[in-house]
C-alpha cells in the first residue's frame, strides 16, 4: 500500500463503496458520512491540494460532482439540496491530502451544521445506501439535472465484488 488511502482505492487496493468512476474521477461512500449518502469524488491522479490540482481535472471533479448531485435529487436518498465542498489544507480541515470533493446530501429540516456533523458520523447501512445511489446514477438524469455519463450500475456492482468485503471501512 501507499501512504495515499485515497490512492490506494483508486488502485482497487484499499476496500471502498464505490459508486462512480470515468477516466479521470472515482467516487465511494465516505466512511464517516455527514448525512446519508455523502460521497467523496477523487481525481485518479493524485493531487495533494488545489494548487497542484491541474484544471482539467479540477472540472472532472464538479462535472462528477453535479452529475452525483443530480442522482441524489432524483433518486431514493431524494435530497432537496446537496453541499459540494473541498476542503484544502489542514487550516480547512483537510485530513486526507489527496484532493477530494465532498457531494452531501441535504434535507429541507436536517439542521445539519458540518461542525456537529463531524462528531457522529455513521451511516446506518453503507451497502444499501450504494446501492441507491448506484441506481440513480444509472437512469437517465431529468430535465435540467445534469449531464448523464456512461457508468451503469452493474460496472460498480463487478467493481464491488471484485474488491471483496466491505464492511471494514468506505473511504
Amino acid at each position: 500500500m501507499t501512504s495515499c488511502v485515497f490512492c490506494d482505492i483508486v488502485e482497487g487496493i484499499a476496500p471502498s463503496r464505490t459508486i462512480y468512476r470515468d477516466d479521470d474521477v472515482i467516487g465511494f461512500l465516505d466512511i464517516r458520512p455527514v448525512t446519508r449518502g455523502h460521497t467523496l469524488l477523487v481525481p485518479r491522479r493524485h493531487s495533494s491540494g488545489l494548487a497542484d490540482l491541474p484544471p482539467h481535472l479540477g472540472a472532472g471533479l464538479m462535472a462528477a460532482g453535479q452529475r452525483i448531485a443530480a442522482a441524489m435529487k432524483s433518486g431514493a436518498i431524494a435530497a432537496d439540496g446537496v453541499n459540494l465542498v473541498i476542503n484544502d489544507g489542514r487550516a480547512a480541515f483537510q485530513t486526507v491530502f489527496h484532493t477530494h470533493l465532498h457531494v452531501v446530501p441535504r434535507h429541507d429540516g436536517d439542521k445539519l451544521s458540518f461542525a456537529k456533523g463531524l462528531v457522529v458520523r455513521r451511516d446506518p447501512d453503507p451497502d444499501e445506501t450504494a446501492q441507491i445511489l448506484r441506481a440513480a446514477l444509472a437512469e437517465p438524469p431529468r430535465p435540467g439535472e445534469g449531464p448523464a455519463g456512461d457508468h451503469t450500475a452493474d460496472d460498480q456492482a463487478a467493481d464491488d465484488r471484485s474488491a471483496g468485503d466491505r464492511s471494514a471501512g468506505d473511504r
